[in-house]
């Protein structure tokens, strides 16, 4: 029977992808491990690579083709033995979904194979959202088809499990739900279905629960009229692409449905600037001269806020419908501007981490995000997020919250300005910190407790190496 290949969700925040680049062509052998074509989300470009062995059949999606659904059939590999004409003609019929993924993606950057034997057993079933890149350990990743890459269910309940243990659990008749997974994220593994066999682990069957409420509908006039209050040929037309749509519906969701509550504060930054001065010139030298590494003001600010939040440990959380979640560690989003828009890589544990670490850490994943070559793993989750937009002179400004996050930081430009003490005018070096709260899980008070803690560790700085 030939093997439908679908466009795959590599992304939590995917529904439709661009296929950049076919690497088989029609009539060629394909060999598991083989990439068989690259893929555009909205956040990175990925490999596709095959799992099973047989023909590359029929192309039905060509190359440079944007917005596929995902799920849509974009090829067929007839499996060894199957009549090739037969099985593209069948795909020319009929382009339905119908069968199995052929297929597993991987970052463009990896080395390796995202699957692991486990994960991909001969002749298991391959879901699409059960083929991507596993997240990081250590990485919170909820149960929902938004926002889990690699969830794998065919109902509107999905379990995060391998492709070996839902066989496993299919052929013994347990019902995944009822696990509790021990592999990385949660996810449920073969292990866990073999101990569930003597009774270990199961849970009790899970109540059915009400239908998500549908997000709110925003009317939007239709391009056509918008366009009508424009003299013609007054404007050029740039259509948008993924990563546009994405931002442009998260933030619209973010400001309908997260109460914002905006605070402000003046930090004085002369004792950090001297720090930073007296860090960097500290600095180790390679073989070429370059300094190990250059600290930054936005590697204080994410510092400093991540110990704030291990300080106010309430405000350390995210909202739910059902409970509060409060984190251990501070996971801290950092914006980067990339082309057509922007990412939030997220700093893990950063409450632990050095400045050297961190202004590393950073570096990295600036360069490779605007190379479009992070892993999903690596931008998802965090507990709140750092806007720094000081280096274009801004000087105040409130961002929106990026969710899972009850909170983020806006950091303005540092400038000398006047300021009075003990009845005197002198000058100092201040920068302006708005604060944005989810005002269902920070209120005001509590908001204004973290930004306080905020102002103690930004204006001493050696108080984040206590």
């Amino acid at each position: 029977m030939p093997v439908n290949i679908l466009m795959p969700a590599l992304s939590p925040t995917m529904e439709k992808g661009n296929l950049a680049k076919w690497l088989k062509k029609e009539g060629e052998k394909v060999k598991p491990g083989d990439v068989i074509a690259e893929i555009e989300t909205d956040k990175a470009t990925m490999e596709y690579e095959a799992i099973d062995e047989g023909t590359l059949a029929k192309i039905v999606v060509p190359e440079g083709t944007q917005d596929v659904p995902v799920n849509q059939l974009i090829a067929v590999l007839a499996e060894e033995g199957e009549d090739v004409k037969a099985a593209a003609a069948g795909a020319e019929k009929n382009d339905a979904p119908s069968a199995k993924p052929a297929s597993t993606p991987k970052p463009a950057s990896a080395a390796a194979p995202v699957a692991s034997a486990e994960a991909r057993p001969s002749g298991a079933s391959r879901d699409p959202q059960a083929q991507n890149p596993r997240p990081a350990e250590g990485v919170k990743t909820p149960a929902s088809k938004d926002q889990v890459p690699g969830a794998a269910s065919h109902g509107a309940d999905r379990v995060f499990s391998s492709p070996l243990a839902r066989r496993l659990a299919k052929d013994a008749g347990i019902d995944l739900a009822r696990l509790q997974g021990s592999g990385p994220h949660g996810r449920v593994i073969a292990r866990d279905v073999e101990a569930a066999k003597s009774g270990k682990g199961l849970a009790a069957p899970a109540p059915a629960t009400a239908a998500v409420a549908a997000p709110l509908a925003v009317q939007v006039p239709a391009d056509d009229k918008i366009r009508a209050l424009f003299e013609p040929g007054s404007y050029e037309v740039v259509p948008h692409d993924n990563i546009r749509k994405v931002i442009a519906r998260r933030l619209l969701e973010a400001k309908l449905t997260i109460p914002h509550f905006y605070l402000t504060v003046d930090c004085n930054i002369d004792k950090l600037t001297a720090a930073r001065e007296e860090i960097n010139a500290a600095a180790g030298r390679d073989k070429e001269g370059k300094p190990a590494y250059k600290i930054s003001v936005n590697d204080f600010v994410i510092k400093a806020l991540a110990l704030a939040l291990q300080r106010v440990p309430d405000a350390n959380v995210t909202w739910t419908e059902g409970a509060m979640l409060r984190h251990r560690h501070s996971d801290i989003g950092v914006a980067v501007s990339i082309p057509g828009g922007l990412i939030t890589p997220v700093i893990r544990k950063a409450e632990q981490k050095s400045l050297s670490a961190i202004s590393n850490e950073m570096k990295d994943f600036a360069a490779r995000a605007r190379a479009r070559k992070l892993k999903p793993e690596e931008y998802q989750g965090g507990s709140s997020a750092v806007s720094n937009l000081g280096m274009y002179g801004v000087k105040e400004f409130y961002a929106i919250i990026n969710p899972p996050h009850a909170t983020i930081l806006s950091v303005g430009a540092g400038e000398e300005r006047a300021v009075v003490r003990n009845g005197k005018i002198e000058a100092a070096h201040l920068m302006t910190v708005g604060l944005a709260t989810d005002h269902r899980a920070v209120d005001g008070a509590l908001g204004a407790v973290l930004l306080s803690a905020f102002k103690a560790l930004i204006e001493n700085p050696v108080m984040m190496v206590v």
